[in-house]
Order: structure tokens, then sequence, then C-alpha cells
């Protein structure tokens, strides 16, 4: 034989080998899945005898059921009362603010007051100092017309600061009031 011949016999039982394994291979996991599918077929036989066999879990089942029920009932009671306490904290926040603002303003009314009350006393500073100096014009029996005027418009001046403090003063007791008329409102 030659080696052509050889190698030509050599494939063909390599071939016929392999042939005859495939078919073995084949069978031999036929048969693992037929093992397979007996072994689950007894175990759901098991699992159908368990099951009756077995405590019955429907009561425990509707138990928690019932238990979730109201759990889930005292969760929504419990959220319905934080939003009242956030809802009434707001509102106490919210009064809180306001009363600040009422306190800032008040205490904006007051420091226009004093710049007020300040002008006012320069005013009857310059109109203290016009009258004195009228009243030495007066005893030196020279009656002089600039001195006059000069205490006429530190009078006018006086009274513009006094009338401001009036009204500053006014504002900054309506200010402080006002919070306390309403509050007797609301109580009454």
């Amino acid at each position: 034989m030659s080696v052509d011949q050889r190698f030509d016999a050599w494939q063909t039982a390599k071939n016929d080998l392999r042939g005859t394994q495939a078919m073995s291979d084949i069978d031999e996991l036929q048969g693992r899945i037929l093992a397979a599918m007996e072994r689950a077929s007894r175990g759901l036989e098991k699992l159908a005898v368990t099951k009756e066999d077995g405590p019955d879990l429907s009561q425990e089942l509707e138990d928690e059921r019932l238990a979730n029920a109201q759990l889930t009932e005292r969760v929504k009671t419990l959220k319905q009362r934080l939003d009242t306490e956030t809802g009434d904290v707001q509102a106490k926040l919210d009064a809180a603010q306001a009363q600040l603002a009422q306190a800032a303003d008040a205490q904006s009314r007051m420091a226009k007051l004093d710049v007020e009350l300040q002008r006012v006393r320069r005013a009857n500073a310059k109109l203290s100092e016009a009258c004195a100096a009228l009243r030495a014009a007066n005893q030196e029996g020279v009656g002089d017309p600039h001195l006059i005027n000069k205490a006429m418009l530190a009078e006018l001046d006086a009274l513009r600061a006094a009338r401001a403090a009036d009204i500053a003063e006014t504002d900054a007791i309506l200010s402080a009031l006002t919070p306390l008329v309403a509050a007797a409102q609301e109580n009454a």
C-alpha cells in the first residue's frame, strides 16, 4: 500500500469511529435526560405529598394580610398627624416671622423718631440763640429786622421739627399698638 492509500484508510477508520462515538454520545445524553426527567417527576410527587401533608398556611397568610392592613392604616394616620403638625409649625413660623417684621418696623420707626427728636433739639437750640440775640437787641433799643427774621425762621423750623417728631412718635405708638389690638380682637 502506498502512503496515499494508507492515509485514505486512516481517514475512513477515523470517520467510522466518529460516527460510532457520536451515536454513543447521543445515547448517553438521552439516558441522562431521561434520568433527569425521572428525578424531576419524583420531586414533583414529593412536593404534592408534602403540600397535602404540610400545615395549612392560609390562616397565617390571612393574619399577615390583616397585620399589613393595620400597619398601612397606622402609617396613613401617622402621616396625617405629621402633615397637621407640620402645618401648625408652619403657621407658628409664619406668625413669628410676622412679629419679627413688625418688630423691625417698630425699630425703624423708633430710629426715625430719634432722628426727628434730634432735629427738634437742634431747632430749639437755634431758636434759643435767636431769642437771646433778639432780647439783647431789644435791651439796647435796636430792633434789628434781620434778627427778627432769623428768630421767626428758627421758630418755624422748631415748629416743623416738633410736628415731624409728633408724627414719628405717633407712628411708633401705632406700630406698637397694632399687634396688641389684633391679638385682643383674635382673643375676643
